[in-house]
């Protein structure tokens, strides 16, 4: 008996300390999985992350940058022709005021393009300003227009504010990415931290990426659809071919950027509709892969666009943007009926009041301070 009783108190620890040494080596393993996947996301997108800070207003006249605006995330040396990009304009004297997340559930990023011609051409006017705004409760995605030629004043802070009207899509010319998000933050009373800048060639590229975009294309659109074609195959050195017919049709991201274009035959009002149109049709792509098809297509675009999101960042944005692909909401501002047109020069004068409550409820709800 006493034998046994030896031989039994000995087996125990021995099964408890192989069981806690498996235990040891799974917990090793999986850190270890988890370690490298954060290290091969950082890896992917070294190539897209630019650095630009983000100060509180009243560190904003005397924090030390130490940012010259040189840093970019994809290739900006090469021409468009041989693949290159234009790199964000980011001016060291307008960094991004820090505004605290009205809601913790709802993120706005902004993505714009802009208005270049080529890899040297990075002081310029944006051409197209869209809040994507993502709400990860409600699984809702809404997405809102800035009408490129609305009236702001333009400034950092409401001291620094400009005495009179100027269009919007002047911002990022005057003062780079930190002026033009702290002039809608303050013009709109938006939460504004997180950016994405196309070019009109990356946003083509982006559009490949996900095969290509189902579209609508009018009769009327397919001529100045063509016209922008051409003028975008000389800028990037590409040969996607013309609109032959109208209808339903597969487009490619020349002809789908350049279908987004158009402008003369209506007006900006529209031309903003066909932009929400291919992001929602994009949005559409992506959610239909496989989880590692869409981790291949973060792959492949790295480098593509520039954005001040880190890896994982960008990781989660994008995952919880997906999430509401199938509730996609859309807004404009300025919204009808809450602006005026002054004619010379052209812009929209807005009735702030009304159109910050307005835009307010459609992004947090009634209920938001």
């Amino acid at each position: 008996m006493s034998n046994k009783g030896y031989v039994s108190s000995g087996a125990k620890p021995k099964k408890k300390s192989k069981a806690l040494r498996n235990f040891i080596r799974v917990l090793v393993a999986v850190l270890g999985l988890a370690m490298g996947c954060v290290l091969y996301f950082v890896y992917i997108f070294g190539g897209t992350y630019v650095s630009v800070p983000v100060v509180s207003e009243d560190e904003y006249d005397t924090v030390a940058l130490s940012a010259d605006g040189s840093t970019t995330g994809g290739d900006v040396t090469s021409d468009w022709t041989a693949g290159g990009h234009t790199r964000l304009y980011y001016n060291p004297d307008h960094p991004i005021i820090k505004v605290d997340q009205k809601d913790p559930d709802v993120e706005n990023v902004l993505v714009f393009g802009i208005d270049s011609r080529g890899t040297s051409d990075y002081q310029c006017r944006t051409d197209a300003m869209i809040v994507v705004s993502i709400n990860k409760k409600d699984k809702t995605t809404k997405l809102i227009s800035l009408m490129r030629d609305t009236g702001v004043y333009i400034g950092d802070t409401d001291a620094s504010a400009s005495s009179s009207l100027d269009k919007l899509n002047a911002a990022y010319a005057y003062g780079g990415v930190g002026l033009m998000i702290n002039t809608i933050n303050r013009s709109f009373g938006l939460d504004i931290q997180r950016f994405v800048m196309l070019d009109f060639g990356s946003s083509a590229d982006i559009i490949d990426l996900c095969g290509g975009v189902q579209i609508d294309v009018s009769a009327d659109e397919v001529k100045y659809a063509n016209h922008f074609i051409g003028e975008m195959n000389v800028l990037n050195g590409t040969d996607s071919p013309l609109l032959t017919t109208s209808g339903l049709q597969h487009l490619d991201g020349i002809q789908a950027t350049s279908w987004a274009r158009i402008r003369y035959l209506d007006s900006d009002f529209v031309r903003t509709s066909r932009q929400r149109t291919i992001a929602t049709a994009l949005m559409g792509e992506v959610a239909d892969m496989s989880y590692f098809r869409q981790v291949q297509l973060l792959n492949d675009s790295a480098g593509v666009f520039e954005t001040n999101m880190i890896s994982l960042d960008l990781m989660r944005v994008a995952m919880n943007g997906l999430g509401g692909v199938h509730s996609i909401q859309e807004y404009r501002v300025p919204a009808d009926g809450l602006y005026t047109v002054q004619s010379n020069p052209w812009m929209m004068k807005i009735d702030f009041t009304k159109q910050n409550e307005l835009l307010s409820a459609f992004i947090w709800g009634d209920n938001n301070e």
